[in-house]
């Protein structure tokens, strides 16, 4: 009997998802487990990839309770971008790693950016900022020497874990764009460029499509996870791209929403269209590029929220209570920059902001500014994407945050966009399955693997009254951000 079910692996901020797949994109089992983010100094933000791997052998086996591991004909794993996983040169984890909320090499990039800013951004498309994993790299030479010299290999996310489940290291294409010294637009390393800034193409992995078949489950990663050993694994590739791709957004123009722990938009181009302020990455689909736009505040920015403040109410109760204020929040306002923030402003020193409590204010003021303040990031991106000359008029949402009628409604009345849902909300899970299911030979390439799986359930229409409003409340957030932004950096320096 053929082989029934593809499996995608998703390594998140907060947790990683583990989920089983019909070829029609139907959900079978699916799991998840968490794990904390560790904050040791100001500006730092780590996690323990053995924690990763731990929670993924849970999460695997709960959905083997469902599935015969014998029934899994192929596996693709996506994971958060800009890590730097050191690898020692008998195997081993060698220390946390930084991840993209890290910014601890801002002084390293300040430098950098002064001495080759126009050589990097010529070859990768991308600004030098400490988010991404080269500067990271930079650190662990500066302040871990020994570790550094003794490291065989840094790993992203995802290659970590097909690593564990393998035996084979792999540096799929989709996330090369954390290492600067990747060229975008011909999909290769410029060791010259490495050098100059003073590391080595050794230090990572080969390049490899993220839909190639770079090994088969080991006896080991078997007695560890339940799977069958002998299971094809493909190289997989940055959740971002897998989550755009699980959302149907493939083809050039289409752009995907995102959600999740992090906010932003995802842009699908035919080029490698670049911009200083955005980020630009090869899709995992080949042939295609996504524009984007990241930023620290998404769902994350609600789930912080109920834990510090929430009380016994879900997040179902404290968006229910926000429906009630009017658009605009009653005057309150909300800067999104919890851990500094991405693009479009790259400013580790930004902060959170409420800026407009009153005592006649209430919780769902609050909760409705923050569902506004994400918004506010989204169109930030979104005006900045426009400037590269593409166009965008349909948005497809995924994460956690796509299932909140009020808080997607706010984000096409920010936007102006019309705001489409695809069924599952597991797109970055389902969008790793996909490679894996082209790259074993389940689909005979995207348009059939879209086509099967990708099934549109609510599209929210932007209201003309609510977005003219909005506009000029948009006015304000992005004056605050300039009114403020050399005290965060003065503040930040007496740190």
């Amino acid at each position: 009997m053929a082989k029934e079910y593809l499996l995608g692996i998703d390594i998140g901020t907060s947790a990683c998802k583990v989920a089983a797949f019909t070829p029609d994109g139907a959900v079978k089992a699916q799991a998840s487990r968490a794990y904390p983010v560790y904050h040791p100094e100001a500006g730092w933000a780590e996690q323990e990839p053995g924690e990763w791997w731990e929670a993924i052998c849970e999460a695997i086996g709960q959905v083997l309770r469902l599935v015969k591991p014998s029934d899994i004909c192929g596996i693709g794993v996506d994971g958060q971008s800009w890590s730097a996983v050191p690898i020692s040169r008998e195997g081993h984890v060698m220390a946390r790693t930084p991840i993209w909320m890290d910014t601890r090499a801002k002084d390293i990039c300040a430098r950098v950016e002064a001495e080759l800013g126009e050589e990097i951004f010529q070859c990768s498309g991308n600004p030098f900022q400490p988010s991404y994993t080269t500067p990271k790299l930079l650190w662990f030479k500066k302040e871990r020497p020994e570790l550094f010299r003794y490291a065989d290999k840094f790993l992203q996310s995802n290659s970590y874990v097909v690593w564990m489940l393998t035996g084979v290291m792999s540096q799929d294409l989709s996330q090369s764009y954390g290492l600067h010294f990747f060229d975008v637009n011909q999909l290769h390393y410029d060791a010259g460029l490495a050098e100059r800034l003073g590391l080595s193409t050794d230090l990572v992995p080969d390049l490899c499509p993220c839909d190639q078949v770079v090994g088969r489950v080991t006896e080991a990663a078997a007695r560890a996870t339940g799977l069958t050993a002998g299971t094809p694994v493909v190289a997989g590739g940055l959740d971002a791209a897998c989550g755009t791709l699980g959302a149907g957004v493939y083809k050039p123009g289409q752009t995907q929403e995102q959600g999740g722990q992090a906010g932003g938009m995802s842009v699908c181009t035919g080029r490698a269209l670049a911009h200083r302020k955005l980020i630009l990455s090869p899709h995992v689909v080949p042939g295609q590029w996504l524009l984007q736009g990241g930023t620290v505040g998404g769902g994350g920015v609600l789930r912080w929220y109920r834990q510090q403040f929430g009380g016994e109410a879900s997040f179902g109760e404290l968006t229910r209570e926000a429906e009630d204020v009017p658009p605009g929040a009653d005057g309150v306002t909300f800067l999104p920059y919890m851990a500094g923030e991405r693009s479009p402003i790259w400013d580790p020193d930004a902060k959170g902001v409420l800026y407009g409590l009153g005592f006649d204010k209430t919780r769902a003021h609050v909760v409705r500014a923050l569902l506004e303040g994400v918004a506010y990031s989204l169109e930030h991106n979104l005006r900045v994407a426009a400037e590269t000359g593409v166009e965008v008029d349909r948005l497809s949402a995924t994460g956690g945050s796509a299932n909140s009628a009020l808080w997607t409604q706010i984000k096409a009345d920010v936007t102006g966009k019309t705001i489409q849902v695809p069924a599952s909300d597991t797109a970055s899970t389902l969008g790793a399955a996909l490679l894996a299911g082209v790259g074993c030979g389940v689909y005979r390439g995207y348009d059939e693997a879209v086509a099967r799986t990708i099934r549109i359930t609510k599209v929210y229409e932007p209201d003309p009254a609510r977005h003219e409003l909005y506009q000029k409340r948009m006015e304000l957030y992005l004056r605050l951000y300039e009114a403020l932004k050399d005290t965060f950096a003065a503040d930040c320096a007496k740190e």
